[in-house]
């Protein structure tokens, strides 16, 4: 887990405070690629470890990663996630062979504050953001679970 330490300075690094606006998505998606994700990261407590059967809009087979800071905060039942947690998603065929995206959720400072301060984001396997920010689909969806910080799998209460 040492490569947590290099997440911190990456992520600080993009700025978590977003004081001049949103995050740029492909600067996430090469972070997290520097970063050789799912070494550094944690499964989920009390979810299963690995590949689990999804639904919509993600996709039919999903495995999902929590950084150190995401990690810590559910274990600990903060009530919410601080600045910098991470949640990366998987997201698989019916099969769980092929990759169709991965999805992001950042828990930043200045940014989308009306919105738990998430920035999400999409991506497709070779890189290509296919939606970042505050896209419509995930912010309606998530507003649903807004009294657990916007998160659907995990709680941190």
């Amino acid at each position: 887990m040492k490569r947590i330490g290099m997440l911190a300075l990456v992520a600080l690094g993009l700025g978590l405070g977003f004081a001049e606006g949103a995050p740029k998505g492909k600067d996430v998606v090469a972070m997290l690629r520097a970063l050789y994700y799912p070494v550094s990261f944690h499964y989920i407590p009390d979810k299963p470890a690995g590949k689990y059967k999804g639904r919509e809009p993600h996709g039919a087979t999903l495995r999902t990663y929590v950084n150190d800071i995401a990690f810590d905060a559910i274990r600990a039942k903060l009530g919410k996630y601080p600045v910098g947690a991470l949640l990366v998603k998987e997201n698989y065929d019916p099969t769980g062979e092929k990759l169709g995206a991965i999805t992001v959720m950042l828990k930043t400072e200045n940014f989308n504050q009306e919105g738990g301060g998430w920035f999400w984001l999409k991506y497709k396997p070779d890189g290509t953001v296919e939606a970042e920010g505050t896209p419509k689909g995930c912010v309606s969806c998530h507003s649903a679970v807004r009294g657990q910080d916007w998160v659907f799998s995990t709680t941190v209460k």
